[in-house]
């Protein structure tokens, strides 16, 4: 049964409830996000959102419609049906109490602990009450915070030591700058990279990297470049940035000697399911016998795509 087909369930009945807590043992597919942006609690694979319970302002709900009540941490909260994804909807005269509250109930019900949060307000305050009320530390956070956001990108690049995977929405200041070196990140996607530098890219510790309108010149990605296959960065497996222009004989130069061109199409999946279609690429094999497929893309994107493909554990 479905993750949302059980906690409409667990509101039938208090047997129905104590049923589903105490018996239910088969994992459920994907992870338990916390979304901002939604307002909502979702189990979430790569490709797919699978809504369990959302919250909405109670000023949306018309008086006529306050008849069906659930009861959640004592209290009574109206609710209706999503028309078209089949989910319950709660409604909130603080939708961030909501949305804890829910998150709260689920997590009870299904035994399970939240992996991931979608964050456009507070971002220290939802990762630090996630962290405090469970074991099992976050995984993934999207952030998509307002400006400033600088000591926000800090936090979650540098400074905090839990999170394998960050996906960070938000602009910075034009001259905002991050010294020192970067934690070690599994999965890394800046959807506005131009603060990022070529030293910042050294000092990372990634399997995929991906950046978005990049400043980064086609000879700082040659450095890269050069800095992998001295066995920098030893577990990439993808690296995308996207800078608008790209040459990739400056990229390759000082190692044609060392590269194969590859005609043909060939398909790529990247561990955390980014995916690159790779023609006319260029194979460089690394001394320990590793081949990546450097490919300059139509976009004005430079892909490094190390071989073989692997899969993630996405749960």
């Amino acid at each position: 049964m479905e993750p949302k087909a059980l906690v409409f369930l667990s509101f039938c009945s208090r047997k129905s409830h104590s049923v589903i807590k105490t018996q239910r043992r088969a994992p459920f597919n994907g992870r338990l996000c916390i979304s901002e942006f939604h307002s909502n609690l979702s189990f979430r694979t790569f490709r797919n959102r699978d809504c369990v319970l959302s919250v909405c302002d109670i000023l949306f709900f018309p008086n006529s419609k306050r008849s069906n009540y659930v009861k959640m941490s004592g209290q009574y909260v109206p609710v209706e049906v999503h028309r078209s994804d089949g989910n319950l909807v709660s409604y909130w005269h603080n939708t961030t109490d909501g949305l804890k509250t829910i998150t709260d109930y689920v997590t009870d019900l299904l035994n399970i602990d939240v992996s991931e949060v979608c964050v456009s307000d507070d971002l220290f305050k939802m990762i630090e009450w996630v962290n405090n009320r469970q074991k099992t530390p976050l995984k993934k956070v999207v952030a998509w915070v307002a400006c400033p956001a600088e000591n926000k990108i800090i936090y979650l690049v540098r400074d905090c030591t839990t999170l394998s995977e960050i996906s960070i929405l938000s602009k910075a200041s034009p001259n905002f700058r991050i010294l020192g070196n970067f934690r070690r990140i599994d999965c890394l996607d800046i959807w506005h990279g131009q603060w990022v530098t070529i030293n910042n890219l050294l000092t990372m510790d990634g399997i995929d990297i991906i950046l978005g309108s990049s400043s980064l010149s086609n000879s700082d990605m040659n450095a890269f470049l050069k800095h992998w296959l001295a066995g920098g960065c030893p577990r990439l497996k993808l690296f995308c940035a996207t800078t608008g222009s790209v040459d990739i004989f400056q990229v390759l130069a000082g190692l044609q000697r060392n590269v194969v061109f590859v005609e043909n199409r060939r398909d790529y999946t990247s561990p955390f399911e980014y995916s690159r279609i790779l023609s006319f690429g260029y194979d460089i094999k690394r001394a320990d016998g590793v081949t990546a497929t450097v490919c300059e893309q139509g976009n004005g994107t430079l892909v490094i795509a190390v071989w073989p493909e692997t899969t993630y554990n996405y749960n």
